[in-house]
């Protein structure tokens, strides 16, 4: 199905299963431990043996020696792959770093060898007997130091040009009445997923299974094919079951290719689960960011001025996070100016989190608008309304296909008593704390890509839909039973979801939020194909079959009413197809936005915070699920608080390495931290989006939040703070006076 028209009126309008707060249908086999992740699938492979990896003991160097002796005499040993055996190795179109390091060590903790036993135990034991000599090299591990040498990066499609300039910013910025140039930080951040990244791999002759906890299956699939050389017809990756991603499973990870190899030299199946203190440096992580921003407005307040600049770093060959993005987008200004620059570092690989660019960007920006705001005595929401736009500022012959981001904070703000905040800062008391209130945007592009799904209708009147679609915590099963269920006029309890298999129709995967609106407008496009082979078989003709109406079950056509089963026939019906996208994102900008309030309380002694109230008010096209929606905004808040008060990988900047890469050391919110969370989803379809009119709202719930945090902290406190994140020992030395 080609959209490449605006959406008219269509079977998803009906609203009898979509749009309704549903269940999720794969919470019962998920609560009774019935579901089966990637480490678990003993009934496929019960003979597996076990993959135990070494990581690498230096940042940059090489190895000199490694000796295998002690391990390969340990016993239950198997087998052990390393560089030297393990065959020639390409590298996937989605890594930086190559996955099995040797001779040449890349970053701490990169692969060097695996080791296969019997037992876990096992292969844990002589892992630890791998000896190895390394010749150490000098790295480059601080942003900082490097920040004077980065480049700009190349354009790709996820990040577009590493600089826009429109009209003439330096001149109106230095003749603004009104000027604000500061300076913010972001740190390193890691995925801390409860699952983690584990694989089962299987070799019958040349073609190779992994069952692997995975976010994009035909990515995957085109990566493990090149990394080992084979054909992707070759390669079947299985991930129905995925137990949190954020990002860090978007890609082919160690775990996956050193099972291979790894089932390949012991010639039996091979189960590999990163140990926990490997995650953070053997995987990607969120790379930290400087970001100067700089804004000049008039004494009305509009913004006649704005520039951000951001660097980040990564190993060579990596990508820039792109946190000035959203700043060329949500605001008026005819001055304009962002430039991404990338430093080359030896860290470990930063890549996609959770809401990448948005989520760091929005920390910096949207606390530079509040800070603005209050240089020109306005209210932040007044000033943050007064500058909307209804056009791409960089390109105003463009619209928005919808934009209510101010209805967003009208509404939160009325919905918040926001009218109660005290404009001055460290005013209000409740006992010991100081207690404050902070408001930000919140901002997400809104991405298309192609989708397909396969979907048969049996004897029974029963609909299954398969597609390699991936379920990561999200509700992927149950938005798409939902939009089959409601296209072919069903019962949601007659649709049955097959995912995250490549031996389905390759869909839009789970990542940059686009998974939702994708995936559901591929399996409509299959229903849709499917009703008309419905009522084609019927004998109606093509006009009949286009208005044909499919409800309870039943199929009416050509002034019959038969029941869907009896249309199916004994060997049933099957359709395929998928969604495909014209130039309707090229003509109109497709974002989504909303507005977050928090108030949090300071006690006045120690700096300790606490979020006390929590708000999120989004417009993100036609909610599919409410229910499921509102969980992922929640999290999505949660995890926004963990970027303002407690998320940082340490870095070793002598030895290069993440120091906390455990969840004893990387701290994360826990149910304590977190209060009760308000979330309105206005009533907003985008007709402009999609068949479903729908968009996604997975990482809008995060953008800006750790900005409202840092907001509120300064308006309960009066301390201003720009580096990420916000620990007591940024507040202890200025707290107001104990009262």
């Amino acid at each position: 199905m080609k959209f490449d028209t605006p959406a008219t009126t269509n079977p998803i309008d009906q609203l009898k299963v979509i749009g309704k707060p549903t269940d999720r249908i794969d919470g019962p086999v998920k609560t009774t431990g019935a579901a089966r992740y990637a480490y678990e699938r003993h009934a496929d492979v019960p003979e597996a043996a076990y993959g135990c990896i070494v990581g690498a003991g230096v940042a940059k160097g090489r190895i000199a020696s490694m000796d295998l002796g002690a391990a390969r005499a340990a016993p239950g040993v198997l087998a052990i792959v390393t560089a030297r055996n393990a065959g020639k190795l390409g590298k996937g179109d989605f890594n930086t770093a190559k996955l099995l390091a040797g001779p040449e060590v890349d970053h701490y903790h990169q692969a060097v060898a695996l080791v296969v036993a019997n037992t876990f135990e096992q292969a844990r034991a002589a892992a630890q007997l791998v000896r190895i000599d390394y010749e150490r090299a000098p790295g480059r591990y601080d942003l900082a130091a490097e920040k004077d040498a980065a480049q700009m990066p190349k354009a790709n499609a996820f990040s577009g040009e590493p600089q826009t300039k429109t009209g003439d910013f330096a001149g109106a910025y230095a003749g603004a009445p009104v000027q604000l140039d500061a300076t913010y930080t972001t740190p390193d951040e890691s995925h801390a997923m409860m699952e983690p990244h584990a694989s089962i791999a299987e070799w019958k002759g040349e073609k190779l299974t992994l069952w692997t906890s995975n976010q994009m299956i035909a990515w995957g699939v085109g990566d493990v094919a090149k990394t080992l050389g084979i054909s992707k017809a070759n390669v079947r990756l299985v991930s129905p079951f995925v137990g949190g991603g954020f990002g860090g499973k978007l890609f082919v990870r160690a775990d996956a290719l050193l099972a291979a190899l790894g089932a390949r030299a012991a010639r039996r199946p091979v189960k590999v689960a990163l140990q926990r203190p490997l995650i953070a440096n053997n995987t990607t992580h969120r790379p930290a960011t400087i970001q100067r921003i700089r804004i000049g407005a008039g004494a009305d307040g509009k913004i006649t001025a704005i520039a951000h600049e951001g660097w980040s770093g990564d190993l060579p060959g990596g990508q820039a996070e792109t946190a000035v993005n959203q700043t060329r987008l949500l605001y008026a200004g005819a001055n304009r100016l962002t430039t991404t620059r990338l430093a080359v570092l030896d860290l470990p690989e930063g890549n996609a989190m959770r809401a990448p660019g948005e989520a760091p960007g929005m920390m910096a920006l949207e606390v530079a608008m509040d800070e603005m705001a209050e240089k020109l005595k306005l209210d932040p929401v007044d000033f943050r309304v007064l500058n909307d736009t209804q056009v791409d500022p960089e390109k105003p012959e463009r619209p928005y296909s919808q934009r209510k981001l101010n209805e967003c904070l009208r509404t939160g703000a009325e919905r918040f008593g926001w009218s109660q905040r005290s404009a001055a800062p460290a005013q209000k008391r409740d006992g010991r704390w100081l207690v404050g209130m902070g408001v930000a945007a919140a901002f997400r592009n809104n991405l298309l890509t192609k989708s397909a799904a396969r979907v048969r209708l049996d004897s029974r009147g029963f609909v299954t839909v398969e597609t390699d679609m991936t379920d990561i915590g999200t509700g992927s099963y149950t938005i798409i039973a939902q939009t089959a269920a409601e296209t072919m006029g069903l019962p949601l309890e007659r649709v049955m979801v097959r995912l995250g298999d490549s031996a389905y129709p390759a869909s839009a995967g789970s990542g940059g939020q686009w998974g939702a609106n994708n995936s559901t407008s591929g399996v409509y496009a299959a229903c849709m194909k499917l009703r008309e082979a419905v009522a084609r078989k019927l004998g109606a003709s093509a006009a009949d079959a286009a208005r044909a109406e499919f409800s309870d079950g039943m199929v009416r056509v050509g002034g019959r009413a038969v029941p869907l089963a009896e249309a199916a026939g004994a060997e049933g019906l099957v359709a395929e197809d998928g969604i495909e996208y014209g130039d309707l994102d090229k003509k109109y900008q497709q974002s989504t936005f909303g507005a977050h309030f928090v108030e949090v309380g300071v006690d006045a002694a120690t700096g300790e915070i606490r979020v006390r109230r929590m708000l999120a008010v989004c417009a993100a096209g036609r909610i599919l699920n409410p229910k499921a929606a509102r969980s992922q905004v929640i999290g999505a808040m949660t995890m926004g608080v963990g970027g303002a008060l407690m998320e940082e990988l340490a870095v070793d900047k002598r030895h290069g390495f993440f120091v906390n890469h455990d969840l004893a050391g990387y701290e994360v919110p826990v149910h304590a931290d977190i209060p009760h969370q308000d979330v309105i989803f206005l009533d907003e379809t985008d007709p402009i989006s999609s068949p479903m009119k729908a968009k996604g709202v997975g990482e809008l719930g995060m953008c800006g939040v750790a900005a409202a945090v840092a907001n509120a902290v300064y308006n309960a406190t009066g301390i201003r703070v720009r580096n990420y994140p916000i620990t007591l020992d940024k507040l202890l030395d200025r707290l107001p006076p104990v009262a």
